[in-house]
């Protein structure tokens, strides 16, 4: 069976995403081996906290090189903050990204009746025919966030979600997938998502 490696760099919810796989039928491993990570044929990169944190923590293990790498060869899912990674900044911070995607990661405006961080589930809609996403259109998932990705180039936009505007709530374009919501919390339906992802090893 192939494996799918989870990218440990100290932040995120790695043994749930681990379990999750696990649950579905799918043999995952947690590493923050450079060399683990070169070999693996499917990677994920959770990840829960701050931006410039995140890539302190990436650049301290010594996988930022690695990665750039890894995303454009094997089959990747970016989940929450390790989606917002693979781009090129961040109004949370000051640091570069992975630089992987064109877009911009911002902050939601303080509205009325709108709260920050926006976290909950809510209703993705499916746009075009994803592979991640199939058969999951207009079902509730898990977020947990207070930054949205607002990418440039549209067509590789899988979902959107309302969280005061219409935020993009995940992506896929060749191999690469990520989504800003947490299918590992969000029950039966994100065990579909994750059993889909590892479908296409």
């Amino acid at each position: 069976m192939k494996k799918i490696c989870i990218v440990d760099y100290g932040m995120g919810n790695l043994r749930s995403v681990q379990k999750a796989f696990e649950y579905i039928g799918f043999e995952a491993f947690v590493t923050s081996s450079k060399d683990e990570i070169e070999k693996a044929e499917a990677i994920v990169l959770p990840g829960v906290g701050a931006f410039d944190v995140a890539i302190f923590n990436l650049e301290r293990f010594r996988l930022v090189d690695v990665l750039r790498k890894k995303i454009k060869e094997s089959l990747f899912l970016g989940i929450c903050l390790g989606y917002q990674l693979l781009y090129e900044f961040s109004e949370e911070g000051s640091c570069e990204g992975l630089k992987i995607l064109k877009g911009d990661v911002k902050k939601f405006s303080q509205k009325e009746n709108i709260k920050i961080p926006h976290m909950g589930w809510n209703r993705i809609k499916v746009k075009g025919n994803s592979k991640l996403l199939k058969g999951v259109d207009n079902q509730f998932v898990y977020f947990v966030h207070s930054y949205y990705v607002e990418n440039k180039d549209k067509s590789i936009v899988s979902s959107v979600c309302e969280h005061g505007i219409e935020f993009d709530s995940s992506i896929e374009v060749g191999n690469i997938f990520a989504t800003q919501f947490h299918p590992e919390k969000s029950g039966e339906v994100g065990l579909q998502i994750l059993k889909n992802f590892g479908g296409l090893l």
